[in-house]
């Protein structure tokens, strides 16, 4: 099992690595688990749990969530609260006056990273997750809020997580089982184009919720004076899901 590995220093049980930061750095007010439902939180939630360490979870409503992810919360973590921001995706669209993008992702730093504020916050970042997170350590601080992050399973492999989740019979959502490699928010910047058509099809109200969010956000470039780089929601679909740079045939994109 790579969850328990022979090493030159003996046999090394992840699991129980695990659970020992987790009580070496316990905070006497406990901690604030960052859980989005997906399969890393679970196991940091089960974790947690297994150490006996206090904590409270919280689940960052973005209002563009898939609506399989916030059911399968709602039924089987009642005890995580569901955190509901101030504004939408969409009035944050209309106020940046652009879409977010992989370099301007003013919407994670708004809907997701405000959370655990003044405390010490449990995340299932990964560094196998992404070459941009392969530099991660364990004990971290926020760039964005006043925060410091333990990332308790940053070395474990997608295996590792899948075999934590089968030997302790948790349920996980239904999204997995349909193709998922990871579970987002609908039409997220970071998808690959085919991901994010796939959303399109499979979520029709968020993408018409997109392009209505699109044309006010192009009345309001107008209002103040911007570029005038799109004359039509539809237009901007097409930049966001496809590339600035990349010409398509729309014909059976905006049927």
């Amino acid at each position: 099992m790579s969850l328990i590995e022979l090493t030159l220093q003996g046999i090394k049980n992840k699991v129980d690595i695990a659970i020992g930061h987790l009580k070496a750095f316990e905070p006497p007010q406990g901690y604030y688990l960052a859980f989005s439902g997906g399969k890393d939180s679970q196991v940091i939630y089960e974790l947690a749990k297994m150490g006996n360490v206090k904590f409270d979870a919280h689940f960052s409503f973005t209002t563009v969530d898939p609506p399989e992810l916030v059911r399968f919360i709602k039924e089987n973590y009642p005890d995580v609260s569901i955190d509901r921001p101030e504004k939408s995706m969409w009035k944050l669209i209309e106020e940046k006056m652009i879409p977010p993008t992989r370099i301007m992702r003013y919407c994670c730093a708004y809907l997701k990273e405000r959370g655990g504020e003044n405390r010490v916050v449990i995340t299932g970042i990964r560094r196998a997750e992404s070459n941009k997170r392969k530099h991660r350590k364990m004990n971290e601080n926020s760039y964005s809020v006043n925060k410091k992050l333990l990332n308790p399973i940053i070395d474990w492999s997608d295996k590792d997580v899948w075999e934590f989740i089968k030997k302790y019979n948790l349920k996980y959502c239904c999204l997995y089982n349909e193709g998922y490699k990871r579970i987002g928010c609908v039409l997220c910047p970071m998808q690959t184009i085919r991901n994010k058509l796939k959303d399109k099809d499979r979520y029709p109200n968020f993408y018409k919720a997109y392009l209505l969010a699109f044309k006010k956000m192009i009345i309001n470039r107008a209002k103040n004076n911007k570029e005038k780089n799109w004359n039509t929601p539809e237009e901007v679909m097409s930049w966001w899901i496809y590339g600035k740079s990349l010409k398509v045939k729309q014909d059976n994109l905006f049927n």
